[in-house]
């Protein structure tokens, strides 16, 4: 018999940890190859771990509402056949272990003394965390407490942003930068003289503060994944912006005439944004270079064309899931996509491989009304699309009898870039591109 260790596996871009919704399966149940063994959930996706060998489970490691970290095992499966597949636990109990048992002369008398005074002097001086019946601790919101000298009664009264309440890592390491930072400022106050600021002078950072009848919100976990990656971005890529005006008068005319009977022949919605994928990810096929990524001095050009498609939720944040290989799609292929996508990021239906693997990203800001705007690149990505309202507006229209003034159907393009390795001639290009498939519409187009 072997042993196979089942962890948790990587969960998408800047996700670390994931709760332990239910197992699936009970000790001595026998499991097939890639069946379910417990359901996860994430602040972006619920998902299964299924199994990926066959064998029966030994035993978990964690409990339902537990916090696992990526890469942590979760449950140990014991197959038939030779070699164990988990080779990296075994040696470290044999390390363990042999030492004490392959040394007789050990005084194993005194060690056991010499720990049991130690447990009795550390019962002494430190009062364990536990979990009550109120709020419950994971183990590792417990290790952190430990080692960073947090007291029962602090970690009560931090504001937990889990599930029920719960208190997760990020809100200790939240809490302790903020215990770090009021610690340090108090030390500076206690050491400095007061100073008495003349008329003239100017404050310009000015502390914010909450008056009684202010109401203070904490971020969501999404909530705070998401300013930390945008920060991120900031800092890391050059950003700079090109805009671009396209007459979308042939795509409009063409989706009022087709959309009724598209629906009725696929069972689809087709929408603009299908249409204005397929534009992007041709306009990437002529210009590799925006299909990039930046890793430390080395350009990553990407052969798959993995288009990511920015989705409002209901509760306000944003998930951006992945249509791989969108150029190899055709529209209609293309549509069933954007809609599956679309509907399961809504509902919360998402799994872990949707949101993962994008080389550059498409954002629909006219969505709100809005003519254009200036996204934050997605990070390790340089290049990301603002779509802007479509508008009816008066336009000259270029003809061989001559210029007349019409009324045509108008959007703004924004494209961001990382001006560290895409200038602006190719920024430029990129926009006029696509400026050029979507103004050459065929207004015949068959799907």
């Amino acid at each position: 018999m072997a042993k196979f260790e089942l962890k948790l596996p990587k969960m998408g871009e800047s996700v670390a940890e994931a709760t332990l919704n239910s197992w699936l399966k009970d000790i001595g149940d026998h499991i097939d190859i890639d069946e379910a063994v417990v359901e996860i959930s994430t602040d972006k996706v619920d998902s299964d771990v299924p199994s990926e060998v066959s064998g029966t489970l030994i035993e978990k490691k964690f409990e339902a509402d537990q916090v696992v970290e990526v890469g942590q095992t979760i449950a140990i499966i014991e197959t038939e056949g030779g070699a164990q597949d988990s080779p990296k636990s075994p040696p470290l109990k044999q390390e363990m272990h042999t030492p004490i048992e392959s040394s007789p002369e050990l005084p194993t008398k005194k060690v056991i003394a010499d720990v049991q005074n130690t447990v009795v002097a550390a019962k002494d001086l430190i009062t364990p965390i536990s979990s009550n019946g109120v709020r419950f601790y994971s183990p590792l919101v417990k290790n952190i407490a430990k080692k960073e000298g947090v007291s029962q009664s602090e970690l009560d009264q931090i504001d937990g942003s889990g599930k029920g309440g719960r208190v997760t890592k990020n809100d200790m390491l939240s809490y302790l930068e903020n215990r770090t930072k009021s610690s340090a400022s108090a030390e500076v106050k206690s050491t400095k003289k007061p100073v008495l600021a003349s008329p003239s002078s100017s404050n310009p950072v000015t502390p914010t503060v909450s008056s009684g009848a202010d109401e203070i919100v904490e971020m969501t976990r999404m909530g705070k994944l998401i300013s930390k990656h945008m920060m991120n971005s900031v800092q890391t890529s050059a950003h700079v912006q090109s805009f671009i005006e396209v007459d979308v008068t042939k795509i409009w005319n063409w989706r009022e005439k087709i959309k009724a009977k598209f629906i009725e022949n696929t069972g689809e919605k087709i929408t603009f944004t299908p249409i204005f994928m397929e534009a992007v990810a041709k306009a990437l096929a002529i210009h590799p270079m925006l299909n990039i990524s930046v890793d430390g001095d080395h350009i990553i050009k990407h052969k798959s064309i993995n288009l990511g498609m920015a989705t409002a939720l209901a509760d306000g944040n944003l998930i951006v899931p992945v249509i791989k290989n969108a150029d190899q799609l055709n529209l209609m292929g293309m549509t069933k996509r954007v809609n599956d996508l679309a509907v399961r990021a809504r509902n919360n239906q998402l799994n872990p491989d949707d949101i993962q693997d994008g080389t550059y990203t498409v954002t629909n800001v006219g969505g709100f009304g809005s003519i254009m705007g200036t996204p934050i690149i997605n990070q390790p990505q340089v290049g990301i699309l603002a779509l802007g309202a479509i508008r009816k507006v008066p336009a000259v229209i270029e003809t061989s009898e001559g210029d007349f003034i019409g009324i045509r159907q108008k959007m703004f393009l924004s494209h961001s870039y990382d001006h560290r390795v895409v200038n602006g001639a190719l920024g430029g290009q990129f926009l006029k591109t696509i400026k050029e498939l979507l103004e050459s519409w065929d207004e015949n187009r068959q799907v």
